[in-house]
């Protein structure tokens, strides 16, 4: 067991942990990244076989380094992600520890700094960066009890369609990942159940630009809080097979069946809320205004860009919207993925830095406890923070913070 002194800690060595490495190396703060597994772990491990990203390879990256092989309009495979964040730690060479894991941080008594216990012994650090992201622990809802018949798993568990039983599958969320998984599924051949709640549906693309590329010249990424009401609003987007707009339309047209957001389960029968056409509805105004926003784009800065009047045709309402099925006996159900997102675990970050429910109390990630700093989360800053190239922009505001910090210190 060894113990060492380090003037800043980063615990996490995904896409948060490298961007917080990069800065805090160009501040000239020494530094340690540690990570429990390998780099970029969960793209490696916690994701389905056939996952690619969500944006193009031209936008979903840091400044620094351009996917070795990929076109730019390209999505990356989970496998090219984490190689892509291995040749990113191996370019900045980056001071990382794998195999670490980090199981306490404390406020040091009388004096400053923090005090870190960990797998492999103990390091004194004056600041400390959770850069642990946002998927930390998967979070399935207490519905349908573990003994009820099908099997049960979370989307992070779930690698491809020969790993489940054999019966139906309901899938339980409509975002990027259930729709993805869901398709993938009924592609297969399997009869799926898609459970869709409210969501965002942005275009794939529209008028030959991604809608990356529309988010941005848009201002959206750069939006500091999100809707009233919005704020865990899922957004229904897809790199598959090389990206196409999300269309519930279509799924059901492919043969799933759509239902509402999962509501309860009794006697082996499971129930769904009458709010499938809302939904399907709040998508598509969602989708609308987004359109609506880029033609007045196009038309305020005279850009020769195509028409599309084809992407406002919607079609008529799936069978679920016109006769909707509320409920499903679980007898004919194999299987049940839940893509229902994550909730954070910081119970090794035994310090001030969380209110009352344990979310993280801090400012465009500088935290309530001084000396504490949080990276990677959804909205730390903008709508673009738990985004590849929005963690990078925001580690840089954090690590120009540690360094005005150090500053003072000099003249203390």
């Amino acid at each position: 067991m060894s113990s060492q002194e380090v003037e800043a800690l980063v615990v996490g060595g995904g896409q948060a942990g490298l961007a917080m490495s990069e800065h805090l190396s160009a501040c000239g703060v020494p530094h340690l990244v540690v990570e429990r597994n390998r780099i970029a772990e969960r793209w490696r491990s916690e994701r389905w076989d056939s996952l690619v990203a969500n944006g193009p390879a031209w936008h979903d990256r840091f400044p620094g380094l351009e996917f070795a092989g990929l076109a730019p309009g390209a999505f990356a495979s989970k496998d090219q992600i984490a190689a892509y964040f291995e040749a990113y730690a191996e370019k900045i060479a980056a001071p990382i520890r794998t195999g670490i894991e980090v199981k306490s941080v404390r406020r040091n008594e009388g004096r400053p700094g923090f005090h870190a216990e960990t797998s492999d012994g103990t390091i004194e650090a004056r600041y400390v960066i959770a850069a642990t992201g946002p998927f930390q622990r998967p979070v399935i809802p207490p519905i349908v009890p573990g003994d009820a018949g099908p099997a049960q798993l979370h989307s992070s568990a779930y690698r491809n369609p020969a790993q489940l039983p054999e019966g139906a599958v309901l899938v339980v969320g409509a975002g990027s990942s259930g729709v993805q998984i869901a398709e993938e599924l009924r592609r297969s051949g399997r009869r799926v159940y898609l459970s869709v709640g409210p969501h965002d549906r942005p275009p794939r693309q529209y008028r030959g630009r991604d809608f990356c590329w529309w988010l941005g010249v848009l201002g959206k990424w750069d939006a500091e809080t999100p809707p009233s009401g919005a704020e865990h609003v899922t957004i229904a987007v897809s790199g598959a097979r090389g990206g196409s707009t999300v269309d519930f339309r279509a799924l059901a047209g492919l043969g799933i069946e759509l239902v509402g957001l999962t509501a309860s389960f009794d006697s082996g029968t499971l129930r769904f809320a009458p709010d499938l056409g809302a939904n399907i509805a709040g998508g598509d105004a969602n989708y609308l205004a987004l359109l609506d926003e880029a033609d007045a784009y196009v038309e305020r800065n005279g850009l020769d860009l195509p028409e599309e009047p084809g992407a406002r045709v919607l079609g008529p309402d799936p069978a679920g919207v016109t006769d909707p099925v509320l409920e499903l006996d679980l007898a004919g159900v194999g299987s049940i993925v839940w893509a229902t997102g994550f909730a954070v675990d910081y119970g090794w970050l035994q310090v001030d830095a969380f209110d009352e429910s344990g979310k993280p109390k801090h400012r465009r990630g500088v935290s309530a406890e001084p000396g504490v700093y949080f990276l990677g989360l959804p909205w730390l800053a903008r709508r673009g923070s738990s985004f590849i190239w929005g963690v990078w922009h925001d580690a840089k505001f954090v690590a120009d913070h540690i360094a005005t910090q150090r500053g003072y210190l000099r003249q203390a």
